[in-house]
């Protein structure tokens, strides 16, 4: 299975409900030790934070066509957490419900990674961010000019 590691980063400028974008670096190295790097990233016209965090992860996912060994290298907790802490589990079988009976936030962008993750094995790594991890500080510049940018996109909540 090939390894592939994804960096991701989101932003929100006027967080909540203000403009946003995100960043997603993908490296690869092939069989001849060759790497290979993707870069992706998409602003949106009226988001948050946490949905840019998750936008990351998932265009990272979606751009793999075939199965992968995958690690997610981001500096959100909410995104990292959710999956090393196992709340993604506990939200599924409560039907998308927090432990305090609350609906869960940004279910549509969830249910969209569970499904970009199938078929891969993904990890979850957490860096501080604006620490100087330097793919971390790329995804932040592109996800801060997507989000600065003047071909913005609907977020369209499902």
């Amino acid at each position: 299975m090939e390894e592939v590691r994804i960096y991701t980063d989101g932003s929100a400028r006027s967080n909540p409900e203000g403009p946003g974008g995100y960043g997603t670096i993908l490296h690869y190295v092939d069989k001849k030790g060759e790497l290979h790097v993707r870069e992706y990233s998409a602003g949106y016209k009226k988001t948050t934070n946490n949905r840019m965090e998750l936008m990351a992860v998932i265009a990272g996912l979606e751009a793999l066509n075939r199965p992968c060994r995958v690690e997610i290298i981001s500096d959100s907790k909410y995104v990292t957490d959710a999956f090393n802490q196992h709340w993604i589990d506990s939200w599924v079988r409560n039907n998308w419900r927090t432990s305090q009976k609350k609906p869960v936030l940004n279910p549509d962008l969830w249910k969209r990674l569970l499904k970009a993750k199938e078929g891969h094995e993904v990890t979850f790594t957490w860096v501080k961010g604006h620490a100087g991890h330097s793919e971390n500080e790329r995804c932040d510049k592109l996800a801060t000019a997507a989000a600065d940018g003047d071909d913005l996109l609907d977020d369209i909540v499902d």
